[in-house]
């Protein structure tokens, strides 16, 4: 069996999800043909990296200098965990030693350092994929195959939300997703998500209009709790936007929806159909076949609730049962698992590091048109 040397550059919150998604592999793809193995953990301080290790094991080399992965000869899989604004740097340098990169979202904290990994990846001889884990649910596969086959004719109009209310509270600290100097913001963290997933199942945007609101112009420092630090990232955003054919539709994401649990949702109404995905219920796919006899007493015509569950395809699916309720950890596993499959086959099959230079492009267009209050042709 194949083993990919996994390197990880981060052990806050997503570099812990993205271990766990390599640990569990074995567990819900079977028989498959490789597997991972984390050697080397990168923090920013010895006794983090320390403290990595001893979750991770023995086994695995604590580091803190990035470079001591990503230059690395016994590491084959560079995965980057880092702030926003630490990115760039780290891909740059794995790029160049020709690693395997696994990126999470956004690609950069600006499109300008995303142009430089573009133009670095003109001579990469590797494989990298963003971290775009819904797109990696059954339910957002089977929306997929039901837009390819047409299920729903032209796309007529759309909305979509990605809801938190994580920064609702003023108290809430300055931490760097809600600084703009560090890359964040809910464009970047919320934004690039549910971007995303619409141009993944409808095609490409061609023009949009955006507006963001900053709540509270100041927060408290994470580090000193008493002195105020002001606040340049934004807290929500409502965009408008219009795809090829014409059809238009409205894309939100926000971190001030109180009562919001991290919900993401969509509706896209076509002119045969429809599909939608309620509220974060990532177990079911809704479908509307306009097609349907209306009559009598309404016929067979409704929404059709689609149990995707966890019914993934082979060698996936086995488990846990494909009818156990599903949460937000299996995307990911999925998600990396895509992404392995993709070295181990040579074929790219998840979300390119490309596609994260187009994604960084669709937020800084988002910015533009809140800042100058205009339609932005893209």
């Amino acid at each position: 069996m194949k083993t990919y040397r996994v390197g990880l550059i981060g052990f806050g919150f997503i570099g812990k999800v993205h271990a766990y998604g390599y640990a569990n592999l074995p567990l819900y793809y079977s028989p498959c043909d490789f597997r991972a193995e984390i050697t080397h953990v990168c923090t920013s301080r010895p006794e983090t990296a320390a403290k990595a290790k001893e979750i991770l094991g023995e086994r695995v080399t604590g580091v803190c200098d990035f470079r001591q992965i990503t230059e690395n000869p016994e590491v084959d899989v560079v995965d980057i965990c880092t702030p926003n604004h630490l990115h760039c740097e780290e891909l740059l340098s794995a790029i160049a030693h020709n690693k395997n990169i696994y990126c999470d979202k956004p690609l950069t904290a600006t499109l300008a350092q995303a142009r430089q990994v573009q133009q670095a990846l003109k001579s990469y001889k590797a494989f990298g994929q963003m971290t775009f884990q819904n797109r990696f649910f059954p339910a957002a596969l089977r929306a997929k195959q039901l837009m390819e086959a047409g299920a729903i004719g032209e796309v007529l109009e759309f909305s979509a939300f990605h809801m938190h209310s994580g920064s609702v509270d003023p108290n809430t600290p300055l931490k760097w997703k809600l600084s703009g100097e560090a890359g964040g913001g809910v464009v970047a963290d919320l934004g690039s998500h549910i971007l995303d997933l619409m141009e993944h199942l409808m095609g490409p945007f061609c023009e949009l209009s955006a507006a963001t609101r900053i709540l509270y112009p100041q927060r408290p420092d994470p580090k000193e709790p008493g002195r105020m630090r002001k606040v340049e990232a934004e807290d929500n955003m409502f965009v408008t936007a219009r795809l090829a054919n014409g059809a238009l539709g409205t894309i939100t994401a926000s971190k001030i929806a109180t009562g919001a649990e991290d919900e993401l949702s969509f509706t896209i109404h076509g002119s045969k159909g429809a599909l939608r995905l309620n509220g974060g219920d990532w177990f079911h796919l809704y479908y509307y076949d306009g097609n349907a006899a209306g009559a009598p007493i309404g016929g067979l015509r409704g929404w059709t609730a689609i149990d995707c569950g966890q019914r993934y395809e082979a060698p996936g699916g086995g488990f846990p049962s494909a009818k156990s309720s599903i949460g937000w950890m299996r995307s990911h596993v999925h998600c990396i698992y895509t992404f392995l499959n993709s070295i181990y086959l040579g074929k790219q099959l998840g979300p390119s590091l490309e596609h994260g230079v187009h994604i960084q492009y669709l937020l800084d267009k988002i910015r533009q048109s809140a800042a100058d209050r205009t339609w932005v042709t893209l």
